[in-house]
């Protein structure tokens, strides 16, 4: 049993129980998320595809911790310019568990 959902514009495939690391949401930890942007269901057997999400189809997911990833370093140069620059970012993400499928 999977699903295919889309969360901040980002596509995750979904399983039971299962932990994602998904782009920042504005919620509190411990609380529940419903997820109803389903774009593919399937239960073993059967398969349904949305135009664009499932209807009727929705999931539910807890949130665990809010964090920032790694860093990602961005370094631009031009040769024989003395252009450098170097810059860092740090994305901001949300951990969830789905519970309820």
């Amino acid at each position: 049993m999977y699903a295919i959902v889309n969360i901040s514009g980002r596509q995750f495939k979904a399983e039971p129980d299962a932990i994602l690391r998904v782009p920042r949401l504005e919620t509190e930890v411990g609380a529940e998320v419903t997820i109803d942007k389903v774009l593919v269901w399937s239960d073993g057997s059967t398969t349904e595809f949305g135009q664009p999400f499932v209807d009727g189809k929705a999931l539910k997911a807890e949130v665990l911790r809010h964090g920032k990833d790694k860093k990602v370093i961005v370094y631009k140069k031009k040769r024989r310019k003395k252009y450098r620059r170097k810059n860092g970012h740090r994305q901001f993400f949300t951990e969830i568990r789905l519970t309820g499928f």
